[in-house]
């Protein structure tokens, strides 16, 4: 603690690197922490829809990022995640879990999101033996094999057209009716291979040592189904990664840090962009584009700061 940063960055994803860029840009002295280098986009097998690519694979993107953050002297800590962000006059102390701590006058949180889990008997005892929130990482081996998806959202829909290239049938069982951008559902419809349940929920994953069943109840009433499958790709949402910062700054119902125009918490020198916030829309161009917001109100708050001091 003994170097204090003009800036802190938290998360290593579209919000934070490009926050990174922007605020190296601007001189000044960057510290950006992270578990690992590129978000959520890394576990995304296609993106279609970020300008200048009509097609790109998310951990190509994710690394054309990364290596555009490494042109510039930003000291980088990855392998740790933040476990509580603390203010002390106009400097705040980042603890990691590592027990370290790293000291800065201004703070842009953007650690983004995780996979919402679906809380039933046999999901966590079976994760990794057929349960999985990775798609991208995991979706190969099953080829060959049913599968079951959970979820009806367009990741979801993502995931099934991945799926029945390779897996000899796929479930999706959605708790309402699907969600997704009609283009994805369009892709998959008449699929022979695909059984689509809506307003069905996942109640018991069932196996031994690894997934041999699920078992789907219809919310409308009737019997459970049990579908005999091996693997479960979990595709129900994700969760703000906002806990390092509740009880310092407001975090709204859906656990969102609460942002305004500028990237601005109630905390002032502390910003947040990205999936973490309450920003609509969360989409890989949004948090980038938020990431810049985010670094060019922090070097205005550290202009000012210097003012007075």
């Amino acid at each position: 603690m003994d170097h204090i940063y003009d800036l802190a960055i938290l998360g290593g994803g579209p919000a934070g690197m490009t926050a990174a860029v922007y605020g190296a840009r601007k001189k000044l002295d960057i510290i950006l922490i992270a578990r690992e280098i590129g978000g959520q986009v890394a576990l995304t097998r296609s993106v279609e829809n970020y300008m200048g690519y009509q097609y790109i694979e998310g951990p190509e993107l994710m690394e054309k990022f990364a290596e555009q953050v490494k042109r510039f002297p930003i000291t980088q800590k990855t392998g740790e995640d933040v476990v509580r962000v603390t203010r002390t006059d106009n400097t705040f102390d980042i603890h990691t879990d590592s027990n370290q701590t790293y000291q800065a006058r201004a703070v842009i949180f953007a650690t983004g999101k995780r996979p919402r889990t679906l809380n039933v008997p046999g999901e966590e005892r079976l994760r990794a033996r057929g349960v999985t929130y990775c798609a991208i990482c995991d979706g190969p081996l099953f080829e060959g094999m049913k599968v079951a998806i959970a979820g009806g959202g367009n990741s979801a829909m993502e995931t099934a057209n991945d799926m029945v290239k390779i897996a000899t049938h796929v479930y999706v069982v959605s708790l309402t009716p699907l969600t997704c951008d009609p283009i994805l559902h369009d892709r998959v419809k008449d699929v022979t291979n695909l059984t689509v349940f809506t307003e069905h929920q996942v109640v018991e994953i069932q196996g031994e040592k690894e997934v041999e069943a699920v078992v789907i109840q219809p919310l409308r009433g009737g019997e459970p189904k049990k579908l005999e499958v091996k693997g479960v790709l979990v595709e129900i949402g994700l969760i703000p990664n906002s806990a390092p910062v509740k009880g310092l700054v407001e975090i709204n119902s859906q656990g969102e840090v609460v942002v305004d125009p500028y990237c601005r918490t109630n905390v002032p020198g502390l910003f947040a962009a990205g999936d973490v916030t309450n920003v609509p829309e969360k989409q890989i161009v949004v948090a980038a584009g938020e990431g810049s917001k985010a670094a060019l109100e922090a070097h205005r708050y550290l202009q000012r700061l210097k003012i007075q001091d």
